[in-house]
């Protein structure tokens, strides 16, 4: 029995030499558009971001790196109101762009040949704004004729974020370029701050089926 147990751990956790070697480059990022409409359409959400990552091994199995883009996040909502002599059409826009900056270190462990898990340790930052528009159009209809009006307000905050989040993932080389990593939940804390505002506090905990992330990898090898 001690020896099966022995000759399950080697299977499980590789006990391989193979190593990514000091100095490997790699390329990664995430491209994402997602659209989401209810109430007839009458209220949709939008979200999209890029992020491209570059990752470089300082050391055997340990690379350091950064990445940087975008995202924004578009939230509609319509409502109508009507009366025996008008209709008012009222449309409010919420949106929050933000440059996104996420430095980060990964420490991998060999599981085989080409397999490796990994655990990651990033500081995502958002410098963003929060914009809002809220807009009236009534139209008016009397013996005299009908008539249209139209009002709007906006406005616009800043805001920044700063959060700590830890992911742990597998990596399988396809080759000696090629690999598909994924990442499974995440443990983390991050801090909203408006401007001239009061800071939130927000907490992640938990390895969450739903939260599944896949991406590929470009691998400049040594």
């Amino acid at each position: 029995m001690k020896k099966l147990l022995i000759a399950s751990a080697v299977a499980l956790f590789g006990l391989s030499n193979a190593q990514i070697a000091k100095g490997t480059v790699y390329l990664s990022g995430t491209v994402g558009y997602s659209q989401e409409e209810t109430n007839n359409g009458n209220s949709k959400s939008e979200n999209f971001n890029v992020l491209p990552t570059a990752g470089f091994f300082v050391a055997p199995n340990f690379a350091v790196g950064l990445g940087v883009g975008f995202q924004t996040q578009k939230d509609t909502n319509i409502s109508t109101t009507t009366t025996p002599f008008s209709t008012t059409v009222n449309t409010n826009e919420t949106k929050n762009p933000a440059f996104v900056i996420a430095p980060f270190a990964r420490k991998y462990w060999t599981l085989s040949d080409k397999l490796y898990f990994f655990g990651q340790l990033a500081v995502p930052m958002q410098f963003g704004k929060t914009q809002f528009e809220d807009s009236s159009v009534t139209t008016t209809t009397t013996p005299a004729g009908t008539t249209t009006s139209t009002s709007s307000i906006s406005s616009e905050a800043k805001y920044t974020s700063v959060g700590v989040t830890v992911k742990p993932g597998l990596d399988y080389f396809l080759n000696k370029n090629w690999t598909i990593e994924a990442t499974i939940g995440e443990f983390g804390y991050n801090n909203f701050k408006p401007k001239d505002g009061d800071a939130t506090n927000n907490y992640s905990f938990g390895l969450n089926l739903a939260n599944v992330g896949i991406g590929v990898k470009y691998v400049f090898a040594k």
